[in-house]
């Protein structure tokens, strides 16, 4: 049993670690993301970098509901029409 106890605290020392590492890596990444933007700020073709960067996310848009909010054809009539072909083939 006292093996058991060992290894719990173990795994809530190791689950306390892993937080505290995922807390500093979301920390640097938001440091270096604010550094970023306020580089971007200070620029002088501010506006024109803001404009591009709207245009590129409208094409990415589109892109995306291209790729999934396309219908597929209904399972019954894709059944249907290759009953019918195969009608058709048998028939000739």
């Amino acid at each position: 049993m006292a093996r058991e106890a060992g290894r719990r605290d173990g795994s809530d020392d190791q689950v306390l670690l892993l937080a505290a590492g995922l807390a500093d890596l979301t920390v640097s990444a938001i440091g270096s993301a604010l550094g970023t933007v306020r580089g971007l700020l200070r620029r002088s073709d501010a506006a024109e970098l803001a404009a591009e960067a709207e245009h590129d996310l409208v094409a990415r848009g589109r892109l995306v509901l291209d790729r999934y909010a396309t219908v597929q054809p209904a399972y019954l009539e894709t059944l249907a029409r290759h009953t019918l072909a195969r009608k058709t083939r048998d028939d000739v």
